[in-house]
């Protein structure tokens, strides 16, 4: 069995595990991280070994700790990441890597049709009938576009959006509301096989399916960084947050809203942000504490995204893709049937 898990931000950990009986009975452990002094590597090899195969990452994270010689110095990793691959490994884990990948880019779509593409994409990824996709979006309204579990009456300030022509849209993945406008921000979503994030905790998998993009910012001088459970962060400021669903269907859909010009004192006018949340992210004013690409880079939006589509080529391969027809009228039909529903929309009280 064969696991890999690149640390975001750190190094590659690489597990090679024979199994019998239900226990590790072998494990071979390498990467390109650094580690001091070198008999430490067989201490992990050795930590693993005689673990059940249904062991948890908590449990084979603290038997690699409880097995490293006193002083043991880990550079790139650590006993956690290691606890990843072997999970990677024993749930036969695939990586970017082992998938051709199809990148969409093209015409822009009303938010509520957004909503259905996500989950009609993903769920066709899962069926086997598309391929694992990044999808950059482009739309045309503004919108604010809430959580699976958040409430309107909560989360939006209904006179403000209608003074200024915002709908409100539900989407089928957790976390909180977006604030959207056209050409103010970059979203993308990633469809890929649930194999892909196997053996992964969400908090993990957050960082690893972002791990490009944060490539991709640094490439262009910003001090990018994710900060968990799911913000893309600069020391100036937040730049975006992230959300995830993994469908029955096999797949993961796992999408991310960057700033790129932002209007600050419109957001908090159309936005409900409490006092709770503005204590915990250590700061008094909603509008400054999202830090826009636009000021951090004084590049346009489209070329932000141009260094984000070469990134994801460079590193894991893609060829220029579509949304089918089929795929399209599937999507039309959830609207209508779903996402542009009271029943949908007003969900959570």
């Amino acid at each position: 069995m064969h696991g890999e898990y690149k640390v975001p931000g750190g190094k590659l950990v690489v597990v090679d595990l024979e199994v019998e009986d239900g226990l590790i009975v072998e494990a071979r452990v390498a990467g390109d991280f650094f580690l001091e002094p070198d008999e430490a590597l067989e201490a992990i090899n050795t930590s693993i070994i005689g673990l059940p195969e249904t062991a948890d990452a908590k449990r084979i994270a603290a038997a690699v700790r409880d097995g490293l010689p006193e002083g043991a110095l880990l550079l790139g990793f650590s006993p956690e990441a290691v606890a990843v691959a072997v999970r990677r490994s024993l749930a036969r884990a695939t990586n970017w890597g082992d998938y051709d990948w199809q990148l969409i880019h093209g015409a822009a779509y009303p938010p509520v049709v957004q909503m259905a593409l996500d989950q009609v994409l993903a769920e066709e990824v899962g069926a086997g009938r598309r391929a694992p996709t990044l999808r950059i979006w482009e739309w045309n309204e503004p919108a604010v576009v809430i959580g699976s579990f958040q409430s309107v009456k909560n989360e939006v300030d209904l006179v403000g959006a209608e003074k200024y022509g915002f709908s409100v849209v539900r989407r089928i993945s957790g976390g909180g509301a977006m604030f959207m406008e056209a050409g103010t921000v970059i979203t993308y979503s990633i469809y890929a096989p649930a194999d892909l994030v196997q053996g992964m905790t969400f908090a993990d998998s957050y960082a690893y399916l972002d791990e490009w993009v944060i490539v991709a910012l640094q490439s262009l001088g910003i001090d990018a960084s994710y900060q968990p459970l799911n913000d893309i962060t600069s020391p100036t400021g937040k730049i975006g947050g992230a959300a995830q669903k993994r469908l029955g269907t096999g797949s993961v859909l796992h999408h991310v809203t960057m700033s790129y010009d932002m209007d600050g004192d419109k957001m908090v006018q159309v936005l409900r942000i409490g006092r709770e949340k503005m204590s915990d992210k250590g700061t008094k004013s909603a509008a400054k504490r999202v830090d826009p690409l636009r000021s951090q880079t004084g590049l346009s939006r489209d070329a932000i995204i141009e260094r984000m589509t070469e990134t994801f080529t460079r590193l894991y391969g893609a060829t220029p893709g579509d949304v089918t027809r089929e795929e399209l009228a599937a999507a039309m039909v959830l609207v209508e049937e779903k996402f542009d529903t009271e029943d949908w929309l007003q969900r959570v009280p």
